[in-house]
């Protein structure tokens, strides 16, 4: 899907917000729908369907918790990515938003270089080049379409991060992806996240698919072994 095929949806009762995000994604050739509150934005996503909806927590009338998790139960829009608006250090705002469905967060102030790449991670699903959703390496198959593993016939569950990760790394088996490009890539490169999340990750999916499958760079990355 081509940039200008995508459209997002900004929520927020703060108009200078909404004019910062909005001009700087409309740059990147993104289309993009705005809200003042979670009612609007439920009334507007349903209408437009974006592919990416970035939304303030504290709002007036319905706040973004409650909005996401009335989005969450639209079937129309279980595809749909949601990342929350946070100011700094708001943990309970962030775990929050975790649990009503969201996939991700931002934190304020808005940095532009950091949202753009934060958005561009978020919508990688949607690439401008058609693939094949599947990649298959000896006995793992990755299902990126359906967010599915099968490890010979086992199916692997496995959070939304691990499987962005894991498919990052077998996309290129034996490529040595740098650790700066693995935090673009699948964390949008946000100041928040440090190097040790990408180890801790790393860590969790030798456990799952096999110790043997991951080789560590030293001082350079990480890379998939087939």
């Amino acid at each position: 899907m081509k940039k200008k095929e995508i459209t997002i949806l900004l929520v927020d009762d703060e108009p200078d917000i909404l004019e910062i995000v909005r001009y700087n994604l409309t740059s990147e050739g993104y289309q993009v729908a705005t809200a003042e509150n979670g009612m609007e934005a439920i009334t507007k996503a349903e209408r437009i369907r974006p592919q990416l909806i970035i939304m303030d927590v504290m709002m007036p009338e319905m706040d973004g918790i409650e909005a996401c998790e009335k989005i969450r139960n639209i079937p129309e829009l279980s595809e749909t990515v949601i990342t929350f608006l946070t100011a700094r250090g708001e943990d309970y705002s962030q775990m929050a938003g975790f649990e009503a469905g969201a996939d991700d967060y931002i934190t304020k102030p808005i940095k532009p270089k950091v949202l753009v790449s934060k958005v561009k991670a978020l919508l990688r699903r949607f690439k401008e080049e058609e693939e094949d959703e599947n990649i298959k390496l000896g006995n793992l198959t990755i299902n990126r379409e359906e967010y599915k593993i099968l490890l010979g016939k086992d199916e692997i569950l496995l959070p939304r991060k691990e499987f962005e990760l894991l498919a990052l790394l077998a996309s290129k088996p034996g490529k040595v992806f740098k650790r700066e490009d693995i935090l673009e890539n699948i964390w949008g490169n946000d100041v928040v996240v440090g190097g040790r999340t990408i180890d801790v990750h790393i860590r969790k999916l030798r456990e799952k698919i096999g110790d043997n499958k991951f080789k560590t760079v030293k001082g350079v990355g990480y890379k998939f072994v087939v």
